[in-house]
């Protein structure tokens, strides 16, 4: 480096600049060539000149080579390259003067710092950018530093192309119901009526109108078949496995028995859906033949070995993680593993040798589990059944499959499971009934019939031993002191338990907590209103009072289900987090040398962080299909009258969920009558100022569909029933009721018309 008065050369400063990795304005190049005093004035000049002859780029105070982007750039996601990798370009690029904005490669961190979001397409960015070696796909690799906000500066939409050219963009997002953006004729880049389209947003003219344009087409909506797309898309959820993993699957070969116990003769079997692809676990049990445990039982769980085809580190583990867990829709799986793993390799199919670690446990009379152990295997499960097959055959009807298995394998099922019921039952997790509504499809996609599911002792048996597996596999791994993910479930805080003191009270139900809260303090409640008029209500406060389960590399134990140790173990083809559990489990047990690696042992933080976000995303993009698939169903029944229940109060209105489908919709507050509505927080609430009519979460509700966006999967409702009467508010405070505003926190909304008329 010189000193005193001499300046560096252009050279000079342009391969200093090329060299750093971050932003470089005047204060580093004076710092790092020692220019002091009134060189510093020469200087600023210098750098003038070289940006008046096009050498550099300012921006603010940094500059950068001209024609190459800086070290650090805000960017938005607009594509995906032919791997599946995110394809990102500059947000401040004047494509008219400096032509194509240059491609990015985003680079995801394989271990992501706490917290931080996973992007999806159309998300805005920050990354730090290098030129790439391989400028075929991409100019740039981009490392991601941050998410921005989710607002994006793009948006998903539906493209309605006009006659002579350009078109309008419809969006999927139910906050912009109604707006259509304007797509310029030259910017459709391609696209063709109904297709599911990313487009870049853009202020332009005199009087800042937002247009659309075009970035990326990303499949034809014509068929209901492919509406599962749009939250594919929004959510950005991997749809295509990059070559490299692919590659990896292909390669797989059929484990053998090196290094594993012979559990061939075993009739294991696996009890599922009738459509079930892939088939992860398998369940055994018999009476325990220790005349010290009389009474009691064992009973087997084997999962699939995926730990022994997918190489931690490897492109299909890094995938795998990306992803995080599959994701179930109406019309498709969208897989964490390729087939040839989830399908074929790890799927336990009858008759079919297949690897797995499995654990023995071993019941005392009472269902309590007296002691356990597990055992890396090679096993071949005797059937495949169905949870009405199964069950049928122990309510005696046995088929041609489950005739053979009755006494042998059935029956020692069953009485095992009666056991660990009793256990259960002393464990008293919390018990709430929601049943689960499953959409059946005709062969063109659309939907045939929404079903709620008849709830078996199949279903609850398999359901049992799974339970008893993950504590099993989670007081493994303590008592080895190995390091793990934990299935994690914190008890309700202390702002959501006042608010249900509030709703009990409002119903005459005075909450005494005793001791330390446990569920068994739900369930009392939950059984005291059970068959009376507030039961809908009170389920409903009690779900919402619930925190969210997630994973976490600390245990602070499971609320829901009052155990204090528990992990995912028995889904590793479907959940990244089971598949870190069986690393752990070879690693503890020294089954193998693909155990848990001490760089992962250094990541199950962000691990933990990575899949909880991406089980929220998967049960939005799931949630979000299944009202897009109903609003379509429903399309046609506009003016058509349903019963429901009123499942969500606001200050905007009422959420009611249609009995026979489980379809959600709206009920704006300002459509309910010639009354003033306040919102009751409290009381989860809209009462009327002058007559006391309330609508309340939990009630019954009759109303008329009055409009359907299949797109968004919005239904706005209008309310046909009378809500209950109760002493109004302006009586009881002395207030006028004619008044209007805001007032004590609640908000006060005035329907346009009588409700009888809209009767007529």
């Amino acid at each position: 480096m010189r000193g005193g008065e001499t300046l560096p050369t252009r050279d000079e400063i342009l391969e200093f600049i090329n060299k750093e990795p971050g932003p470089v304005g005047k204060r580093e190049i004076s710092r790092a060539f020692n220019i002091k005093g009134a060189a510093r004035i020469a200087l600023k000049r210098l750098l003038q000149d070289l940006e008046d002859d096009g050498v550099l780029d300012r921006k603010g105070k940094s500059v950068h080579k001209a024609g190459m982007l800086p070290p650090v750039v805000m960017a938005d996601i607009v594509s995906r390259d032919r791997d599946g990798e995110f394809l990102a370009t500059p947000t401040e690029w004047d494509e008219a003067e400096r032509g194509r904005p240059p491609r990015i490669a985003v680079h995801l961190p394989r271990r992501p710092k706490p917290g931080m979001a996973v992007p999806g397409l159309g998300d805005r960015v920050i990354l730090r950018v290098e030129p790439a070696r391989d400028r075929s796909a991409a100019a740039y690799l981009g490392r991601l530093v941050k998410v921005l906000d989710k607002s994006r500066a793009q948006v998903l939409g539906v493209f309605r192309a006009f006659p002579g050219g350009g078109g309008a963009i419809a969006p999927i997002d139910k906050k912009q119901l109604g707006r259509e953006i304007p797509v310029p004729v030259g910017d459709e880049n391609g696209a063709a009526d109904g297709d599911l389209v990313s487009v870049s947003l853009a202020k332009r003219g005199r009087f800042g109108l937002v247009l659309g344009k075009v970035m990326e087409k990303l499949g034809s909506l014509k068929s209901e078949k492919a509406i599962s797309l749009v939250a594919i898309h929004a959510h950005g959820i991997r749809m295509e496995f990059p070559p490299a993993a692919l590659a990896e699957a292909e390669a797989a070969r059929p484990a053998t028995l090196s290094g594993r116990e012979d559990w061939r003769d075993l009739p294991l079997v696996t009890i599922d859906p009738p459509d079930a692809k892939d088939h992860d676990d398998a369940v055994h049990a018999l009476p325990d033949d220790d005349p010290k445990n009389e009474g009691g039982h064992v009973v087997t769980v084997a999962i699939a070995d995926v730990a022994a085809y997918v190489a931690s580190g490897g492109a299909l583990d890094r995938e795998a993680l990306l992803r995080g867990n599959s994701v179930y829709f109406p019309d498709r799986v969208v897989p964490m593993l390729p087939e040839r793993i989830s399908n074929d390799l790890c799927s336990l199919r009858p008759q079919e040798v297949r690897p797995a670690l499995a654990v023995r446990i071993v019941l005392d009379a009472q269902g309590r589990k007296l002691r356990h152990s597990f055992h890396r295997v090679l096993m071949r499960s005797a059937a495949k059944l169905a949870y009405a097959q199964a069950q049928a055959a122990i309510d005696g009807a046995a088929d041609d499959t489950t005739g053979p298995l009755l006494e042998p394998v059935l029956r020692p099922l069953w009485a095992a499971y009666r056991a660990a019921t009793r256990a259960r039952q002393e464990r008293a997790p919390l018990d709430l009934d929601l049943p689960e509504r499953k959409i059946l499809l005709k062969k063109d996609g659309t939907v045939d019939r929404v079903i709620v599911p008849e709830r078996l002792d199949a279903h609850r048996l398999i359901e049992e031993f799974m339970i008893l597996a993950n504590v099993a596999a989670a007081e493994t791994l303590e008592e080895r002191r190995t390091p793990l993910l934990y299935r994690v479930h914190d008890e309700p805080s202390l702002e959501k338990m006042r608010a249900l003191g509030e709703v009990l009270a409002s119903v005459g139900i005075k909450m005494t907590l005793q001791g330390a809260l446990r569920p068994a303090f739900f369930n009392r409640i939950l059984a005291h209103v059970a068959g009376g008029e507030h039961q809908a209500l009170i389920n409903e406060v009690v779900l919402r009072s619930q925190a969210q389960a997630e994973y976490a590399n600390e245990n602070y134990g499971h609320f829901g289900l009052n155990l204090r140790r528990y992990a995912h173990f028995t889904s590793p083809i479907r959940r990244y987090s089971d598949l870190v559990v069986h690393r752990a489990l070879v690693r503890a047990l020294r089954f193998g040398d693909d155990g848990l690696r001490d760089e992962t042992i250094e990541a199950l933080p962000e691990i933990a962080a990575s899949i909880s976000g991406s089980e929220r995303r998967a049960m939005a993009a799931e949630r979000e299909t299944i009202d897009r698939l109903i609003a379509h169903h429903l399309a046609d029944s506009i003016g058509a009258t349903f019963e429901g229940r009123i499942t969500g109060v606001t200050r905007s209105g009422l959420f009611v969920r249609l009995n026979e489908t489980g379809a959600d919709g709206f009920i704006p507050a300002g459509t309910l009558g010639a009354d003033y509505f306040r919102y009751d927080e409290a009381a989860h609430a809209l009462v009327g100022d002058r007559t006391g009519e309330t609508h309340r979460l939990g009630d019954l509700a009759t109303v008329r569909l009055v409009e359907a966006a299949p797109l968004a999967g919005a239904l706005r409702f209008e309310l046909l029933s009378e809500g209950k009467t109760t002493t109004p508010r302006s009586r009881r405070s002395g207030r006028n009721a004619g008044k209007t505003g805001r007032r004590d926190g609640r908000e006060d909304h005035r329907g346009p018309s009588a409700r009888r008329s809209r009767r007529g």
